[in-house]
């Protein structure tokens, strides 16, 4: 299974479907994994409700996936509710939508303000096996964590809108921290971890991108540069998958 992760620079407006075509044919995989709220930009505030996706157009967007699966984060509106979600989309359909569960509203963060919070978080079963999505600050919850390792999925995908923080002399402290939280996933859940995260500027806060892939060792096998954007091409070996689940004895 090939799949490219795209670690891009999203407008802060509405993606047209032109666009997003002109995106795709950039990229030949299997998979096609964009971060969170890639259709959108991150610091929407108040015209989040203006900006915000209906079913229908994202039922539009679904339809470049005849050929290959395509994964995105947009704010979406159901009824008068606006999420933030993660949808994954495949034979030219949404295959299923994750709304994110857990919103930051502190620091420089105000999502819980803008945004409704759902309330499941599911697996579901694609061509390439059993799958789960996580958007952000989700993978910062210990119950999140505990969720992922009990449901073992064979690819967990994470979609992230992380900024630059905590500038150390020989590392980035926020990428530190995010590579021991996907770390502990994969090992624990058995699973290929794929994140995607944006890169540039918004309204001040930078990203810093550093998407990449964990196996289910514990080990990154492939991870894009910081603060450039990249098309990171992966190939998930899902035998390295079952492996590690007979060696934990997961049931």
């Amino acid at each position: 299974m090939n799949l490219t992760l795209v670690q891009n620079i999203p407008k802060l407006k509405k993606m047209s479907f032109t666009k997003f075509q002109e995106e795709l044919t950039k990229i030949d995989s299997d998979l096609v994994i964009f971060p969170e709220l890639a259709l959108n930009g991150y610091l929407l505030k108040d015209a989040v409700f203006e900006d915000a996706y209906e079913m229908s157009e994202i039922d539009e967007f679904a339809k470049f996936s005849e050929k290959k699966d395509i994964v995105f984060g947009c704010a979406l509106k159901i009824g008068y509710k606006i999420y933030n979600s993660a949808v994954y989309c495949s034979s030219g359909k949404v295959l299923h939508v994750h709304h994110k569960n857990i919103l930051p509203n502190y620091g420089l963060f105000q999502e819980a303000r803008f945004f409704f919070e759902g309330d499941t978080m599911e697996s579901f079963e694609t061509t390439f096996g059993e799958v789960m999505m996580v958007v952000c600050e989700e993978m910062f919850s210990a119950k999140v964590i505990e969720k992922i390792a009990s449901i073992k999925p064979q690819l967990l995908i994470v979609l992230a809108n992380s900024p630059a923080r905590g500038f150390e002399d020989d590392k980035l402290l926020i990428e530190h921290q995010w590579n021991s939280l996907l770390t502990t996933s994969a090992i624990l859940s058995g699973a290929n971890v794929v994140f995607a995260n944006r890169v540039g500027f918004e309204d001040g806060l930078g990203f810093w991108g550093g998407s990449r892939h964990i196996n289910p060792k514990g080990e990154v096998v492939e991870k894009a540069e910081l603060f450039e954007k990249e098309f990171l091409k992966v190939k998930i070996d899902t035998h390295i998958s079952k492996t590690q689940k007979y060696l934990l004895r997961i049931k």
